[in-house]
């Protein structure tokens, strides 16, 4: 089985366990393990302890109880505590990834990378989503960029499917047409 496949099975037991302690639980763990995951990618120290094979597992629970205990859910601990002694530390990043996965599925709801080349004012942006929300037929998302490269109009990116509607691409287009009419 591959590092995916695995985090996909821890992230779907994560959401189980997150599922018995209520409602908010599932979108507050969402949080708790994608901040884990994002401080294991970004802290050198943190990754090099918990892959460290000379410090036991023990040792990595107590540490993470010390860091982590009255800041988490006690079950949640508890999960990480399990990964530790499964030695599956290192697939918490993943583990992340999945687990938003399976909640973005759960709720219906998609996220959209969305360039544009000024910021969008509340309106704007409740339109935009709106728009795609209708185009996808589900809750969309927005994680907006600015690039003013673009010139005007939105680049919008779901999962591997882009959208260009900026200026500059419409610019080029045309620019393609008119050398290509010169040329006949």
């Amino acid at each position: 089985m591959n590092d995916a496949t695995i985090g996909r099975n821890y992230a779907e037991t994560l959401l189980v366990l997150a599922r018995r302690n209520g409602d908010a639980a599932q979108e507050e763990w969402g949080t708790l393990i994608e901040e884990l995951g994002g401080a294991m990618r970004e802290d050198r120290k943190l990754k090099t302890f918990l892959e460290s094979p000379k410090i036991s597992a023990g040792q990595k629970i107590d540490v993470l109880g010390k860091a982590l205990g009255k800041k988490v859910p006690r079950p949640f601990l508890k999960f990480l505590e399990i990964l530790v002694g499964k030695r599956r530390q290192m697939l918490i990043p993943s583990i992340a990834t999945e687990y938003r996965a399976l909640i973005d599925a759960s709720e219906d709801r998609v996220h959209a990378n969305v360039t544009v080349a000024r910021e969008p004012a509340a309106a704007e942006r409740e339109a935009l989503t709106n728009q795609l929300s209708r185009l996808y037929g589900k809750r969309v998302v927005p994680h907006i960029t600015l690039n003013p490269a673009i010139l005007g109009g939105v680049i919008v990116k779901v999962g591997d499917t882009v959208m260009d509607g900026s200026v500059r691409r419409r610019l080029a287009t045309l620019k393609s047409r008119m050398l290509a009419s010169a040329s006949r």
